[in-house]
């Protein structure tokens, strides 16, 4: 694939790079191993310090910043600048709590000094996607970063001016010399990183395909490694739901990043009794929303990143319809230049149609009617993918079964799901495996190390 920044809201091509070449990645990996060295031993406030100055940064430069992310992947303007400015709460989030959640935690044992330390492992190679060009890389880097570990950055093919501000603006940090660097690779390239011994831990969100296939490289050379991976997230509907915000916020819900985000509800499991009036509001909702130019206010619905995107959309939703799902909005490309598809509805999907079990990245919702509470529970985990549900209804006791039985990695109840620094995201089953943020992200990048130091025998006089 080329490395290009190619306008996705017009197909014009704006930018094009040369792929980094094996001396230019040789040279990466060989600063990487000089820059742990000395950053690892750092104290732990000084790496703070360089974290918090990026989100400083990244504050002071949220306008820029989301120009340049929608101009590469088409998203909202002010959607971008929100990304920044949540990148730089994590970023505040990690320079505030990394002594806290790095501190060594004692352990009581028979009068023993022994406790649990937190060490950097080295290198963190990461492989991350176009959908959110900062905020992937930030929730990897703040507290890989912090931790003492140096981070290598593989970004999508497609963004490849954010993967290089990112880098500059942890230059401008403080970040000494290899502490964070940028590789423009091609994805064949990357299995042969990871193989390399400089390489410690590995991190990829993306495709299912993709993370097997990183997730193969790093088991086989005993990396480990951390998969956010597809959703096909449920957005369950019950009885006693209040269904004007159910709608309001299903909408929203459902066109985040211009429909194109791993927890984006995608199937909106509803029960009959509030079916019809959630259908009614939600379709209606749907069909009358702004679609145009990112970087203009008031528009709801920007273009999606790619015309591969496009077209494996379009093609997921062509062979649905094929099999019996029923188009009530949408459901075709838009004209003109660009990668622009209508926002859509689906209902009466087959089990066999795409819009059942495939992940539908893009503004397309699938719509399905259950009997009951304990029906929608059982659509809702009628999937191969586990990474996070949205349960909506007033009952709490019907919330928190809900909340244990679902196979996922995150439930929000009445609420939208979002990702938060304070608190572990990730997934099961095919979503993939490990968490990022809070303090168990930052823990997956680090030896935990028991050290027991036991008393010593008391000296025995021989006279």
């Amino acid at each position: 694939m080329t490395i290009a920044t190619i306008n996705p809201a017009t197909g014009e091509t704006l930018r094009r790079f040369e792929p980094h070449d094996g001396e230019a990645v040789e040279a990466a990996l060989a600063r990487a191993a000089r820059a742990f060295e000395s950053w690892s031993r750092r104290p732990i406030g000084e790496r703070a310090a360089v974290v918090r100055r990026a989100g400083e940064l990244l504050d002071a430069e949220r306008r820029e910043l989301g120009r340049l992310m929608t101009l590469e992947m088409g998203k909202l303007h002010s959607a971008a600048v929100e990304e920044a400015a949540k990148c730089a709460a994590s970023c505040r989030h990690y320079a505030e709590h990394a002594e806290a959640y790095l501190a060594p935690e004692p352990v009581s044992v028979d009068g023993e000094r022994s406790y649990i330390a937190f060490d950097p492992l080295g290198a963190v190679l990461a492989v991350m996607p176009w959908n959110f060009p900062f905020w992937q890389v930030i929730r990897f880097a703040a507290p890989a970063l912090v931790a003492g570990n140096v981070g290598l950055l593989k970004h999508a093919s497609n963004v490849p001016q954010c993967a290089l501000a990112i880098e500059d603006l942890f230059h401008r940090a403080g970040a000494p010399e290899g502490v964070f660097q940028t590789l423009l690779v091609e994805s064949d390239v990357v299995a042969g990183i990871i193989a390399d011994h400089r390489i410690a831990a590995v991190t990829l969100t993306g495709s299912e395909r993709a993370g097997r296939a990183v997730g193969s490289a790093a088991g086989e050379h005993l990396r480990p490694s951390v998969l956010e991976l597809g959703g096909s997230d449920p957005f369950i509907v019950l009885g006693s739901a209040a269904i004007p915000d159910a709608v309001a916020t299903g909408v929203r819900a459902r066109i985040i990043n211009n429909g194109q985000s791993c927890i984006a509800a995608k199937r909106f499991i509803v029960v009959d009794s509030v079916a019809d009036a959630f259908t009614d509001g939600f379709v209606r909702r749907m069909s009358a929303l702004r679609v145009g130019d990112p970087m203009v206010a008031g528009t709801e619905l920007g273009p999606l990143a790619s015309m591969r995107q496009l077209e494996e959309l379009e093609s997921q939703v062509s062979r649905s319809v094929d099999a019996g799902a029923k188009v009530l909005t949408g459901g075709r490309r838009l004209d003109g230049p660009g990668a622009w598809y209508a926002p859509t509805v689906l209902t009466d999907i087959p089990r066999e149609a795409p819009a059942y079990g495939e992940e539908l990245f893009g503004p397309v919702a699938s719509l399905f009617r259950v009997p009951d509470a304990a029906a929608a529970l059982t659509l809702a985990n009628d999937s191969r993918f586990g990474l996070a549900a949205s349960v909506w209804t007033s009952d709490d006791r019907e919330a928190e079964w809900l909340a244990r039985e679902l196979a996922v990695g995150t439930v929000f109840v009445n609420g939208m799901v979002a990702s938060d620094p304070r608190f572990p995201f990730g997934g099961v089953k095919a979503s993939g495996y490990g968490r990022e943020l809070s303090a168990y992200g930052l823990r997956e990048f680090v030896n935990v190390k028991t050290v027991r130091m036991q008393r010593r025998p008391t000296a025995t006089s021989t006279e």
